[in-house]
């Protein structure tokens, strides 16, 4: 490793971990006041807020879509301390123009440049990689995800706290909190790239279309990448139909959702923190995503067919295996791509993430809206968990292919 490299592995991980921590739970602090927000805004019911909270969630997602490869592919240009920076500042600036947004026109420009600050995942992917040796990567990740988690987890909590001040409140404190790291990261952040490892920007391929092309042309990346995809087309069923589920088979009301909600944080971030690194060592990088997607699977199978709470909360730590998946595919992509364009490959899953986040729910609550209506041959609210356990299947025929093609 180079001296910068070297310098930046001393004391960046640490930031990279607050980073990842600070920014899932701004994201999850403004959750529970969202629709009292935009009800304030509109003037309308609940039913008209939930429809617009469900177009400002795709305009979030979308923005992930769009520039995490122009971010990633502007931190192997300029490197990566400069666009973390830069990234956490727009949050601040974007969760304070939600706070004093006048009108719902200015709710959506703050959700906007919140999806395009959400891009510091590409950054953060490629500092690790730039930082920590191929074979502890995969761990590393898995502790990103465990400070994701830990800020989902904990973000709702303290939301629906301050937000009894008001619905404005959750939005100030996130952008305080943001404002605080990106001082921080002015002060203290070392840069992990060294100049004569950064690459001209080509902005062909520095947008979603051209990290597609990058997906096709890069070798040993397709495979790993269509499994990352059915991988969070089935996560993403849980958010989309969790809470519907559990109303409409269990008569569950809010209280008892948000505890079963709050197990899967605490599960999944337990999972990323302790489970993945010990997994990859013991399993390899293939072996571990393939544990992740058979007991996920199971998870997702207990899901379906639970016939009560007490049934179906155990397969709750199945479901978490899933967090073993993500880390072991970005630790064995990061192999395969050249040091200069760990920045490229990061924003190409952050493309991917993206658009996964913005078209999976539709799916998912379609099959559920069918499968509950009398329309349906069979009343079955358990129809979406049943196909993610399927995709879970398919992903686990096509890493094992890939093992295979490896060898």
């Amino acid at each position: 490793m180079t001296d910068v490299t070297l310098d930046a592995r001393r004391g960046g991980f640490p930031f990279v971990l607050a980073t990842a921590f600070l920014d899932a739970a701004g994201f999850g602090m403004v959750l529970p006041v969202l629709p009292a927000l935009i009800a304030s805004l509109t003037g309308e019911g609940m039913g008209a807020a939930a429809v617009e909270g469900g177009r400002l969630t795709f305009a979030y997602a979308a923005m992930l879509f769009l520039f995490s490869p122009l971010i990633g592919g502007l931190s192997d240009r300029f490197g990566r301390r400069p666009l973390l920076i830069l990234a956490i500042a727009s949050f601040a600036l974007d969760n304070l123009i939600c706070a004093l947004a006048p009108s719902l026109a200015w709710l959506y420009l703050g959700r906007i440049l919140s999806g395009i600050s959400g891009s510091t995942g590409p950054v953060i992917g490629a500092y690790i990689a730039d930082t920590t040796a191929p074979d502890d990567r995969a761990a590393r990740f898995g502790r990103v995800g465990m400070a994701f988690g830990a800020g989902f987890m904990l973000g709702p909590a303290l939301g629906g706290l301050v937000g009894e001040l008001s619905p404005r409140a959750p939005f100030l404190v996130a952008a305080l909190l943001a404002l605080v790291n990106a001082c921080v990261g002015w002060a203290f952040l070392k840069e992990s790239l060294p100049v004569e490892r950064r690459r001209l920007l080509d902005l062909a391929k520095a947008n979603p279309f051209g990290a597609l092309r990058f997906i096709a042309g890069a070798a040993g990346i397709g495979l790993p990448i269509v499994v990352l995809v059915l991988m969070q087309v089935a996560h993403d069923s849980l958010p989309a139909v969790w809470t519907f589920s559990l109303k409409e088979r269990f008569g569950w009301g809010e209280r008892e959702i948000g505890l079963t909600l709050t197990l899967v944080g605490v599960v999944m971030t337990a999972v990323t923190g302790f489970v993945v690194g010990p997994t990859v060592k013991r399993f390899g990088e293939h072996g571990a995503a393939m544990v992740g997607l058979m007991v996920a699977g199971i998870g997702f199978l207990g899901f379906a067919f639970a016939t009560s709470g007490l049934t179906i909360t155990p397969f709750i730590a199945g479901f978490a295996f899933i967090g073993i998946v993500g880390p072991s595919l970005t630790a064995m992509m990061s192999r395969r791509v050249s040091a200069e364009r760990q920045g490229e490959l990061q924003g190409a899953i952050g493309a991917v993430k993206g658009i996964t986040m913005a078209l999976a729910p539709i799916p998912m609550t379609e099959l559920f809206g069918y499968f509950t209506s009398d329309a349906a041959p069979v009343r079955f609210a358990g129809a979406p968990f049943l196909l993610s356990a399927v995709l879970m299947g398919i992903a686990l025929v096509v890493i094992g292919w890939d093992r295979r093609v490896r060898r």
